[in-house]
C-alpha cells in the first residue's frame, strides 16, 4: 500500500496547486489518476489473499448522488448532458479517492503520516500565498494572469476558496496543540506551522473564512470540555497561535486584512446579488422539487431565475446546500443529510470512545475542520471546488476512521510479540 499513499499524497497535493482544480486539465489529471490509483489497489488486493477491504458507510450517500446524476441522464430531465457528466465523473473521482483514503490510512502510522502531510501542506500553501501577496500584482506563481476575472490568494483564484483550504487542514495541527497528540520536544515546530497558516487566512480578508475559523476554535474548545479526566486538553498552545498570528498580521500589515471589512474588494459579489442568486436557485428547486433541475446543469438553467442580472455568468450561487437542493432536488437532499447525519454520528462515537491522545487529537481536529467548512459554504462555494471537496471527504475519513491505540498499548503488543516462547513442536 504504500506506493498507494505516495500516489493519494501527490493527488491531494496537485489537486491544491493546480489552481484549486478548476480546470479542465486539471480535472482530466485528477480522474485518470483516480481511475490508475484504484487499478493499482485493485491489483495489489487481488496478489495478497490476507487482504480485507475496509467500508465507511459514507460511500451510500455519495453512490446515492451518483445514482441521481446517472437516472438524470438516462430520463432525459438535465438541460445540458455535458455538464451532468462532467459532474458525474468528478463525483466517481472522489468516491474513489475517498474509497482508497479509507483503505490506505488505517494504521497509526499511516494515519500520522497523513496528519503530517496535512499539516506540511498546510503551511507550505500559506508560505507561498503570504509571499505572492506581497510580491505579485495578479498573475498566479508570478505568471499566470487571470483572464476571466478573480481575486486570487495562493494558488486559488479566489481567496475564500484558499480560505476554505486552510479551514480543513489548519485545524489538524491546532488540535494537536490543544489534545497533546504530538511529542513534547515538537510543540514549537507544530506551533510554527499553524501560525503562518493562521496569519495567511486572516491576511486573505476571506470575511466568511475568518469567522468560520472562529466558530472551528470554539468548536475545539467545546469538543476539550466534554473531556473530564485528569489529562485534560490544554488552550495554551492555540491561543499561542492565535496572538502569534495577529501579531504576524500587524508586522506584515493589518491595514490591508481589517479593509476586506471595510469594503467591497474588486470583483467581489455584493450581498444583494448573493440574496437574489439563492433566490433564483430556490425557485428553480421549486419547479423541480423531486430529482432536480439536473447535476452540474446550474449554469445552464438559472439565467430563466435571473432577478438581479449584472451581465456576469452564474455557475454558482455561493450557497452549496441550495445549489445542491436545485440540481438534485428533494433527492439529492436526502442524500445530503444523509451524508451529515452518518458523519457527526460516527464521529462523535469515535471521538467519545478510549484512545490515545494522538487519534483524539486528530478525531477532533476533522471534526472542527468539517463544522467549519459547512459553516462557510452557506455563504460561498467551497465544496464545488474539487481541492477543497477532496479534503473535505479526507477530514471526513479522519472523523470516523476507527480509534487507534496508544503508543503504549503499541508497544507493549510488540513487546508481547517478540518475547512470545517458539512453539517446541516447530
Amino acid at each position: 500500500m504504500k506506493i498507494l499513499r505516495i500516489g493519494l499524497f501527490i493527488l491531494f497535493a496537485f489537486s491544491v496547486l493546480a489552481f484549486g482544480t478548476v480546470e479542465v486539465w486539471s480535472q482530466s489529471v485528477l480522474e485518470i489518476g483516480a481511475g490508475i490509483l484504484f487499478l493499482w489497489w485493485a491489483l495489489v488486493v487481488f496478489r495478497d489473499p490476507e487482504a480485507t477491504i475496509q467500508w465507511n458507510h459514507l460511500i451510500w450517500p455519495i453512490l446515492g448522488v451518483l445514482t441521481i446524476g446517472f437516472v438524470q441522464l438516462f430520463l432525459g430531465v438535465t438541460p445540458y448532458r455535458y455538464f451532468t457528466q462532467l459532474e458525474l465523473l468528478r463525483f466517481g473521482a472522489y468516491l474513489i479517492l475517498f474509497f482508497l483514503s479509507v483503505q490506505a490510512f488505517r494504521t497509526r502510522s499511516d494515519l500520522k503520516k497523513l496528519a503530517w502531510f496535512l499539516i506540511l501542506l498546510c503551511f507550505g500553501v500559506s508560505l507561498f500565498g503570504i509571499a505572492q501577496h506581497f510580491t505579485s500584482e495578479g498573475p498566479i506563481y508570478w505568471v499566470r494572469p487571470l483572464r476571466a476575472g478573480g481575486d486570487p490568494f495562493g494558488p486559488y483564484v479566489n481567496r475564500n476558496h484558499f480560505a476554505g483550504f486552510v479551514e480543513l487542514t489548519l485545524p489538524i495541527a491546532l488540535a494537536m496543540l490543544v489534545f497533546r497528540g504530538i511529542q513534547r520536544d515538537v510543540y514549537p515546530l507544530v506551533g510554527l506551522l499553524a501560525i503562518v497558516p493562521a496569519g495567511a487566512l486572516i491576511l486573505s480578508g476571506s470575511r466568511g473564512g475568518i469567522v468560520s475559523f472562529a466558530f472551528e476554535i470554539a468548536v475545539l474548545w467545546l469538543l476539550a470540555r466534554t473531556r473530564t479526566s485528569p489529562d485534560r486538553p490544554r488552550f495554551v498552545g492555540i491561543a499561542i497561535v492565535v496572538f502569534a498570528a495577529m501579531a504576524l498580521i500587524v508586522w506584515l500589515g493589518a491595514a490591508k486584512a481589517l479593509e476586506r471589512f471595510a469594503s467591497l474588494h474588486i470583483g467581489e459579489v455584493t450581498m444583494s446579488r448573493r440574496v437574489s442568486m439563492i433566490r433564483g436557485a430556490a425557485h428553480i428547486f421549486l419547479d423541480h422539487p423531486i430529482d432536480g433541475a439536473g447535476l452540474g446543469a446550474l449554469v445552464a438553467v438559472y439565467p430563466r431565475y435571473e432577478t438581479l442580472y449584472d451581465g456576469k455568468l452564474v455557475d454558482h450561487v455561493h450557497n452549496d446546500y441550495i445549489e445542491m437542493l436545485a440540481e438534485t432536488g428533494l433527492l439529492g437532499g436526502i442524500c445530503g443529510l444523509a451524508f451529515l447525519w452518518i458523519l457527526f454520528r460516527q464521529a462523535r462515537t469515535c471521538y467519545a470512545a478510549e484512545q490515545g491522545h494522538f487519534s483524539r487529537a486528530l478525531h477532533a481536529g476533522a471534526m472542527a475542520g468539517l463544522c467549519g467548512i459547512l459553516l462557510h459554504t452557506f455563504v460561498d462555494f467551497n465544496l464545488h471546488i474539487p481541492s477543497n471537496s477532496l479534503l473535505f471527504l479526507v477530514m471526513a475519513h479522519l472523523a470516523t476512521t476507527p480509534p487507534v491505540a496508544t503508543e503504549a498499548v503499541v508497544e507493549r503488543r510488540r513487546r508481547r510479540v517478540r518475547e512470545r516462547p517458539v512453539d517446541e513442536t516447530e
